[in-house]
């Protein structure tokens, strides 16, 4: 499996905002990572230092996601 930073999380994410069957296979593809660890990953890497000074606004975006659920759930 190939090291995957949590810019190249990022900028994947950035690049694959909706999470469509073409993501999910891109996931496999570009990462080598099945799509949950690679949620997990992602999470990880919007919280660390190295990942929002890579791609803040993305890094905003997933870290914001649970909230937003939240609220249109209600």
């Amino acid at each position: 499996m190939p090291l995957v930073t949590p810019a190249d999380l990022l900028a994947f994410e950035a690049r694959y905002p909706a999470h469509t069957p073409t993501k999910t296979q891109a996931i496999h593809r570009e990462l080598g990572l099945h799509p949950a660890r690679y949620y997990q990953k992602l999470r990880h890497a919007a919280e660390a230092s190295e990942g929002i000074a890579a791609d803040p606004i993305t890094a905003r975006r997933v870290r914001e996601r649970p909230a937003q659920a939240t609220r249109h759930a209600r």
